[in-house]
């Protein structure tokens, strides 16, 4: 028989007049189920946020990505592409060139991210399934493409395979063997015209600043020669993506970098993670705050029992059972509150996840409603906060209890 257990049931289930212990211990239980409500559900929010961000660059994102690790560059050779290709794991390797360029379209200009793609790109890519007008290709037999982001052809309005007004293209033309840019206003840029042949819209950065064009179209004008920016790499499905990413370091050594899907986003995701936490921090606080109550019913409690517990000493009662008593007194209330609290924030979850209810409100907004994803890991850190928060302020009365007096109480 658990004694302290019994005691603590009835002092919590008794059915005495309403009084200010009673109030207390229900403001108690209520303050814990909204702060543990709360938590879950601003907690499972955050992790909505994150799988977002992910859906979202996952649209655009190769499996891996290769650059190097000093300068934004680096030469390519048939070694390199031999050592990268034949990796196991590695089923497609796109080449990229990607840097800034000046696009002039009638009497409009904008700075643009032009990224020059080898041929099988949309291999690994399936951005025609986010192509909202024209078609995918950057190439038509000898004619080359530009595929231009949504906002980048609204901000410039342009119109598609229209030969007669082409997409014109700068870039700053840089001597051979010089830093510094040619004061000749005839050679100071390099320039080519191009063709728009789709629009896509996957995600608002790309779609407001990128353009697709061919790869032998962006090494004429930028320059790069046979350097490249990034390799593409599509992992096959029968591949661990972390085995073949160890693989590929091991492989290319120090001097370049191998970064999978999270770790090309690490600035977006860590910031997200970081807001989580302090957000977990201030509602732990919260419930610090509404577990007060905890302590003060108790120790009202411990006042209003005295006698009970004098007698209890008389019969043999030692300080531990006493102590643990009204240890399980905070125990019970804090559990009925955090339950109550635990069962409504999934509900509320599990209704935003299946009905959509609480709309994001923005027009620009790439999802109607609020994304919500609870995870285990969350509830148990909730519950381990709120077993330390109630051990906390439950301490203190349990001690008072089990060091009073016979003489004194009886």
């Amino acid at each position: 028989m658990n004694v302290p257990l019994l005691i603590a049931q009835r002092y919590f289930l008794s059915k005495k007049k309403r009084n200010i212990i009673t109030i207390i211990s229900n403001i108690s239980m209520v303050g814990v189920a909204v702060g543990t409500a709360a938590l879950i559900i601003v907690l499972s929010v955050f992790n909505g946020l994150e799988d977002l961000v992910r859906s979202l660059y996952g649209k655009s994102d190769p499996d891996l990505v290769i650059t190097a690790r000093t300068g934004k560059s680096f030469p390519v050779n048939t070694l390199l592409l031999n050592k990268v290709q034949n990796a196991p794991g590695v089923a497609l390797l796109t080449e990229v060139i990607e840097d800034n360029a000046l696009l002039q379209y009638h009497d409009r200009q904008m700075v643009v991210k032009m990224r020059g793609l080898s041929g099988n790109y949309f291999g690994q890519i399936p951005v025609d399934s986010n192509l909202v007008a024209g078609d995918h290709r950057l190439q038509r037999g000898d004619e080359e493409f530009a595929l231009v982001g949504q906002g980048v052809q609204q901000e410039l309005g342009i119109t598609l395979d229209n030969r007669l007004a082409p997409l014109h293209l700068l870039y700053p033309h840089q001597e051979p063997g010089r830093k510094t840019l040619s004061f000749n206003p005839d050679k100071a840029f390099n320039e080519e015209n191009i063709v728009a042949g789709g629009v896509f819209r996957i995600e608002q950065h790309l779609d407001d600043s990128y353009l697709f064009v061919p790869l032998s179209f962006a090494q004429r004008l930028l320059g790069y020669g046979p350097r490249r920016t990034a390799f593409y790499v599509h992992v096959g499905k029968s591949f661990k993506l972390s085995a073949v990413q160890a693989d590929l370091r091991e492989r290319l050594g120090p001097s370049f970098t191998v970064l999978d899907s999270d770790e090309q986003h690490v600035s977006l995701l860590k910031a997200i993670k970081i807001e989580k936490l302090f957000v977990f921090i201030t509602f732990a606080f919260i419930l610090l705050i509404a577990s007060l109550n905890i302590f003060f019913s108790l120790s009202m409690l411990v006042i209003d029992k005295k006698k009970d517990i004098a007698v209890l000493q008389a019969i043999g009662a030692t300080e531990k059972l006493i102590r643990e008593a009204f240890l399980l007194v905070g125990a019970i209330v804090a559990l009925v509150g955090a339950v109550a609290g635990l069962v409504f924030g999934v509900a509320i979850c599990w209704v935003q996840q299946t009905f959509h209810l609480v709309k994001m409100g923005m027009a620009t907004s790439v999802i109607d409603s609020y994304p919500v994803k609870m995870q285990p890991l969350d509830i148990f850190f909730i519950s381990l906060a709120i077993i330390s928060i109630t051990l906390g302020v439950s301490i203190r009365p349990a001690l008072n209890a089990g060091r009073m007096q016979i003489r004194e109480n009886l």
